[in-house]
């Protein structure tokens, strides 16, 4: 692998697009070997060349402070040598996974012998969009690959040295397995137009997927022609009953849960935002508050939270609206005080919708909680930061959808797919008269929706 430079722009974005949609069409019929193949040589080349990609995010890193990015953000650009090591193990991992191209999920056959399948296939070519995270270079690259598409991917301008050597590594696999080099492409030019052309391909790429803030999904809705996929952000809230507060243990187990929850990872959109309390739990909150402010989160109070903390000696800071339905991804936790489960239901309807969590020993809340919550993942009694392709053992993950259309929560192979009908005939053909002979399942339905 030769150092990394300053990253140049080969291609016109088009150009990429043609390229990518070429190399799809070999995707989507490689052998399920074939593939996992490649990922294992992924997975032993970025161990392989761990110092050249981790030189080349120190740049990276460096000109991010120098520009005074955020800490959260910088926290999101930085790989360690741990960080890497777990992408590598991640990469590892999705090599294991089912392969979902070629899956029968549905197959009948009709009376006129008809054999009629429903398959899994690969939605084609992806265009990624995201911010600071280099990691996500290489989960999407795998992902993409093991169910059959091609990908291009953009980066911020924060990321542009790390993408560069990333991608070097994994186009090197590619090549040494056989696999097209085009599989995987990185738009090297941070310029925005170069993203703007991508959004508008929709006659080479199949579904735009943006993971950042609020902003780049925004821009993405309203700027592409392409099918965008939106998540990635949202208000995590954790509402604590005061069931959970009955005990030594419990209140101790929801210390670790909240703390776990805001600080393991505060910059991940599955981190704590708000902590929502009953009245009979608030007693339990300088417990639950101490552990927070020792390791530095900022805590934002309502009148109620705020005069009990006071008055245990904490200091913390009053909260304004704006405290409130915001996603903070730093070291900051909102706290409010609802008058019981109800009012939590509520809060959690009018602002939550990404992760959002329960502390509760009384099996009815549970029940309820799980089914009226309307978010991407509901959490019973553990961490918010379960939320995650991998900790689920999706594997990776490309983003956490939180639309409802075609997939919702981590996006990790089977997301990647859509299905198209296979029809298997003996030399059957359809009657020009007559009516029909309605038979199986919803098939019928589906005939009699379409026009003649």
């Amino acid at each position: 692998m030769t150092a990394v430079t300053t990253p140049v722009q080969p291609l016109s974005v088009r150009e990429m697009a043609v390229q990518a949609k070429q190399a799809g069409r070999r995707l989507g019929v490689l052998p399920t070997a074939l593939k996992n193949a490649a990922l294992l040589e992924i997975a032993a080349r970025l161990r392989l060349h761990a110092d050249q990609i981790l030189s080349a995010n120190a740049e990276d890193v460096a000109a991010a402070r120098a520009s005074g990015l955020s800490e959260a953000l910088i926290d999101r650009l930085t790989l360690t040598p741990a960080r890497l090591d777990a992408v590598a193990a991640d990469v590892a991992h999705v090599a294991t996974l089912p392969d979902p191209v070629g899956q029968t999920l549905e197959r009948v056959t009709r009376p006129n012998g008809l054999e009629v399948m429903k398959r899994r296939v690969p939605l084609g070519v992806l265009g990624v969009i995201y911010e600071s995270r280099p990691n996500v270079t290489v989960d999407v690259a795998v992902l993409a690959l093991k169910s059959g598409n091609a990908v291009i991917l953009r980066g911020g301008r924060e990321t542009v040295r790390s993408n560069a050597a990333l991608v070097e590594v994994i186009a090197g696999a590619l090549a040494a397995q056989g696999v097209p080099a085009a599989s995987v492409q990185v738009i090297a030019d941070p310029d925005r137009a170069r993203m703007l052309e991508l959004l508008r391909l929709d006659d080479l790429v199949d579904a735009i997927i943006p993971r950042g803030g609020a902003g780049l999904h925004r821009y993405c809705v309203e700027h592409a022609t392409v099918p965008v996929i939106v998540g990635g952000m949202g208000v995590v809230h954790l509402y604590l009953d005061a069931s959970y507060t009955q005990s030594a243990p419990d209140l101790q187990n929801a210390a670790e849960i909240v703390f776990n929850s805001k600080v393991q990872r505060p910059s991940a959109c599955n981190a704590l935002d708000t902590l929502l309390v009953s009245p009979g739990s608030a007693r339990a909150l300088p417990d639950i508050v101490r552990p927070l402010l020792a390791a530095g989160v900022e805590l934002r109070a309502d009148q109620a939270s705020l005069e009990l903390l006071r008055g245990a000696g904490l200091e913390v800071q009053p909260a304004s609206e704006s405290d409130y339905g915001t996603e903070f991804l730093a070291l900051k936790l909102s706290i409010k005080t609802v008058a019981g489960f109800a009012e939590a239901l509520d809060y959690i309807a009018a602002h939550g919708g990404h992760t959002d969590a329960v502390l509760t020993r009384d099996d009815a809340q549970i029940q309820t909680f799980v089914q009226s919550v309307d978010s991407a993942a509901v959490i019973v009694n553990a961490s918010t930061r379960f939320n995650d392709g991998a900790q689920l053992g999706l594997g990776a993950e490309v983003a956490v959808s939180t639309q409802k259309l075609h997939a919702r929560g981590p996006m990790a192979l089977q997301e990647l797919t859509t299905t198209k009908w296979v029809v298997l005939g003996s030399g059957q053909v359809r009657a020009s008269s007559g009516v029909e002979q309605a038979t199986d399942v919803a098939v019928p339905a589906r005939e009699e929706a379409l026009p003649a």
